[in-house]
């Protein structure tokens, strides 16, 4: 929904401190700036951080090879399980330490 101009041309562009609520920042949450990325229109970025594990995941007809990544979230450190084979194609450099699928047990 976009608002018209007119409708905000009443609309002051201070505010007044007194509005301002206190913010109580849980330390844990609070991620280093060094470690934030952000997109051209300022929007955080997640990306996977490194592989953590590998399982196949068994369904009637067939095996998916799963991974484990662990991300950079503005949440701090997040964990998911991920197809292999899309996390491969996306960030191919977080596999160059981990061991190949052939050794996963079946």
């Amino acid at each position: 929904m976009t608002i018209p101009k007119e409708k905000l041309s009443r609309v002051h562009s201070t505010f007044h401190v007194l509005k301002l609520k206190k913010c109580m920042a849980d330390e844990p949450l609070a991620i280093p700036l060094d470690e934030i990325q952000v997109d051209d229109k300022l929007n955080f970025i997640e990306e996977p951080v490194e592989i953590m594990d590998r399982e196949v995941k068994r369904m009637k007809r067939s095996h998916i090879l799963i991974v484990k990544a662990r991300w950079n979230s503005k949440r701090g450190h997040e964990f998911t399980w991920e197809r292999e084979d899309q996390m491969q194609k996306k960030y191919p450099h977080l596999f160059i330490n981990f061991a190949p699928a052939a050794d996963v047990a079946s």
